[in-house]
């Protein structure tokens, strides 16, 4: 597993936690709890591939 995945999704968890106390603050609160639930697909994306991996790792170890 790279690295650099760790620091890609800690750098979306700051940008998105930034933006949604702005929204917030700026009374949009709807446009917050997008931008977070952008933020989470977005994540779900890159690490949806690692999980696959995971899952036939699992299947190959256990012979199922």
């Amino acid at each position: 597993m790279d690295i650099s995945i760790v620091f890609r999704i800690a750098a979306v968890g700051i940008l998105v936690a930034v933006l949604n106390q702005v929204l917030i603050r700026a009374g949009r609160e709807e446009q917050a709890m997008m931008t977070t639930l952008a933020g989470l697909v977005v994540v779900l994306f890159w690490v949806i591939h690692y999980i696959s991996n995971l899952f036939d790792t699992v299947q190959t170890l256990f012979q199922l």
